[in-house]
């Protein structure tokens, strides 16, 4: 009974990517500030063999991918994943649209939010989940300047608490 105890002691400590066996590979750190996020929906993602070594190597951007829905499949549109050094002339083209894997009911949901009026679809961030390339996409809002800087006032405040009850 001890030995359970004193694992799930330390567990606590490990950020949970680490336990779940996930990598990140890159984050839409712009997106959270640029838009409210309302909802969040995992999805894989197609690539090729020079796509997924690059990944591996921790290369891509994200600040100005975005994804569309087309005819029932899911699109992601201007995700930049540099070319594969060591793969000479059988490399990939680094702009390239790239379908997401999604349910047909995640499909149907995501196209009924994002049309309507000033929500679109974001990729908040590219990791690797059990050595499998997944996105994780939201349903977007984008914030006016003023709730930006309310959402900035919002995070100190919470920064502030948070640091005062710690030195308590």
């Amino acid at each position: 009974m001890a030995k359970k105890d004193a694992t799930k002691s330390s567990s606590k400590g490990k950020a949970p990517a680490a336990d779940s066996g996930i990598k990140i590979v890159a984050r839409n750190r712009k997106a959270r500030h640029e838009y409210e996020l309302l909802e969040k929906v995992e999805a894989g993602l197609v690539l090729t063999g020079t796509e997924v070594k690059s990944l591996r190597n921790g290369k891509a951007n994200l600040e100005d991918a975005y994804a569309e829905i087309d005819k029932g499949e899911v699109w992601l549109l201007g995700c930049d994943i540099p070319e594969y050094l060591q793969a000479n002339r059988m490399n990939h083209v680094p702009k390239r649209r790239r379908k997401l894997l999604l349910h047909r009911r995640e499909v149907a949901k995501l196209d009924s939010k994002s049309g309507e009026k000033g929500l679109t679809l974001v990729p908040l961030s590219i990791y690797f989940k059990k050595g499998i390339a997944k996105v994780e996409l939201s349903v977007a809002r984008g914030r006016k300047a003023y709730d930006k800087r309310e959402a900035i006032k919002k995070q100190d405040a919470k920064r502030d608490i948070d640091r005062a009850t710690r030195r308590r």
